[in-house]
């Protein structure tokens, strides 16, 4: 995310590591996908240990397999929801489930074994060191985090708590974002930063807006409040669905109302797009950089692609298919918003700042 530039110069190895952080990213792009694949048909909760060495294998016998789903059968989740599901129904949501855990690990390995040969052949530059480090912990809280929020669906309610899915969500997304912001540091040589200016800072608070709008598609995923009020732009007929604010302390119907969260989103989701579309507007007829105006576009393109995905996967009650693309879109625009902002830094951004 937006910081001090980590040298003067680049570092002769920049390059190389600015690959391997990208490839990185995509890994964790895949990885915020399926697992809105694995919420969407209810596979998270399939399960019901977490064994973060030895659960790298999955069942290999019919024996293994059945025990496996013994256990999910103890479950608040099969006992209220999927009651007479048989063995090949299990199969199904435990393959997206393991997967999903395969690949959390898959990507701790991918990013630890090559951060521990490059740190010991001395080609990270010191002043990177640190943020490298505090990606690999924070990698490791999210695995944590990740079991924390499995574990509030196998009590007496089988499905996760939405604080904890969106805290998930949001901690794989702010990785994803540093990493990322790091990746175009790297490859885009750090002598050619600048910290300030009023195009920067607006830059910096699309990106602030599009991690609020995330946030708040967290609670609706949470609370599949995406399976109400499927019109748009009217929620049933109304401008102002009744019962917005019925919850007490007031506070509470901005987290646990389904109609008031779902109601949020919409109207964050179209305020943040229209403040896009201005910036895109003042900020393109103000630069002469073809570097940043593509950047710019490439915002505007995201924006536009991710407003469509977003209402057609409420007309049509959250299909799976279009679900899972409004998540990734949902990244996509964030990545090419924090690739805008990265741009603005250029010194030849813009002749002149707004005042």
């Amino acid at each position: 995310m937006p910081d001090a530039p980590l040298a003067e110069r680049p570092f002769q190895h920049d390059r190389v590591l600015g690959l391997w952080l990208g490839l990185c990213c995509l890994t964790i792009f895949a990885m915020v996908v399926l697992g809105g694949v694995t919420r969407l048909t209810g596979s998270g909760l399939s399960m019901v240990e977490w064994e973060p060495i030895l659960g790298v294998l999955p069942p290999l016998s019919e024996v293994e397999w059945q025990e496996a789903f013994d256990k999910y059968r103890q479950y608040p989740e099969y006992k209220l929801k999927n009651t007479g599901m048989d063995l090949t129904g299990f199969k199904e949501i435990f393959w997206l489930e393991y997967f999903h855990r395969l690949l959390g690990r898959g990507i701790g390995a991918l990013f630890g074994l090559p951060f521990l040969y490059f740190l010991a052949r001395r080609r990270i530059d010191p002043a990177l060191t640190p943020r490298l480090l505090g990606l690999f912990v924070l990698g490791g809280l999210q695995g944590l985090m990740g079991w924390y929020m499995v574990q509030s669906g196998m009590v007496d309610d089988p499905h996760v708590s939405q604080y904890r899915l969106t805290a998930h969500l949001l901690l794989a997304i702010f990785i994803y974002s540093w990493m990322l912001w790091l990746v175009m540091d790297l490859l885009r040589g750090r002598n050619r930063i600048r910290m300030s200016g009023g195009w920067v800072t607006g830059g910096y608070t699309l990106v602030g807006l599009v991690l609020l709008t995330i946030a708040s598609g967290g609670f609706v995923a949470g609370l599949r409040a995406g399976f109400t009020f499927n019109t748009f732009p009217m929620m049933n007929g109304q401008w102002l669905p009744d019962g917005l604010m019925l919850m007490e302390p007031v506070w509470r119907n901005f987290f646990e109302n389904i109609i008031t969260v779902q109601f949020n989103h919409r109207v964050l989701a179209m305020s943040v797009g229209t403040i896009i579309l201005l910036f895109w507007g003042f900020a393109r007829f103000s630069t002469d950089s073809s570097v940043v105006r593509r950047s710019l576009d490439l915002m505007l393109a995201a924006l536009l692609l991710q407003i469509t995905l977003g209402i057609s996967t409420l007309l049509l009650a959250v299909p799976i298919p279009l679900a899972a693309a409004h998540q990734a879109g949902a990244v996509l625009l964030l990545s090419a918003v924090l690739n805008a902002a990265h741009q603005l830094r250029r010194p030849d951004a813009f002749a002149a700042e707004p005042a």
